[in-house]
């Protein structure tokens, strides 16, 4: 990936502005928010990024988008021991980024984008768990032709399965500071 964004590492808005300007869904945001917890290991390797100078973070996301009320508390709550510089860029307001992080040629948020200091993008995660992920991935395979007569029928299903798949609970936050640590362990 030659993708650099180092003219947005700092655009954006800082987590905090973000979640204080939210006129929709923020209730749910500040509960996922709040029922996060820590496993000891998972926090330790965390911290110990606080080492490194070289990362930064910039998340593509909009306040109406379920998915980014889901699992953006969880990315926050994840790398707030790290230290790591974290921005939030509105899609909205960024359709040059979102076209650079297209899913399946869809835009689809939230996108977790990493990047060195240069702002030299390393990797990105999202819009959501890997085995959520792959019901949308599945529907969208069985389903190319958006204008077909059941295709918002079988879009619904797609998202009761997505649904089925993040659970009741918070299982689904080990998930995802998994696979942030897997990616970020990469670079």
């Amino acid at each position: 990936m030659s993708k650099n964004l180092y003219s947005l590492l700092g655009a954006g808005l800082e987590p905090q502005q973000f979640i204080e300007g939210m006129t929709k869904n923020k209730e749910k945001f500040q509960e996922w928010t709040d029922s996060f917890s820590w496993q000891e290991e998972e926090r330790a390797y965390f911290e110990s990024l606080r080492n490194r100078d070289d990362l930064r973070c910039l998340i593509l996301a909009a306040e109406w988008c379920g998915d980014v009320v889901r699992n953006v508390p969880v990315v926050l709550k994840a790398l707030e021991p790290s230290g790591i510089p974290v921005r939030i860029l509105i899609m909205e307001e960024h359709p040059e980024v979102m076209d650079q992080f297209l899913t399946m040629g869809g835009k689809a948020i939230p996108i977790v984008i990493f990047t060195d200091a240069g702002g030299y993008v390393l990797g990105h995660w999202g819009p959501r768990p890997k085995h959520v992920q792959e019901a949308m991935t599945a529907f969208k395979l069985a389903n190319p032709d958006r204008e077909a007569a059941d295709y918002q029928e079988k879009l619904g299903e797609a998202r009761q399965e997505m649904g089925r798949r993040y659970g009741e609970g918070t299982g689904y936050h080990r998930v995802i500071v998994t696979e942030l640590r897997e990616l970020i362990s990469s670079f």
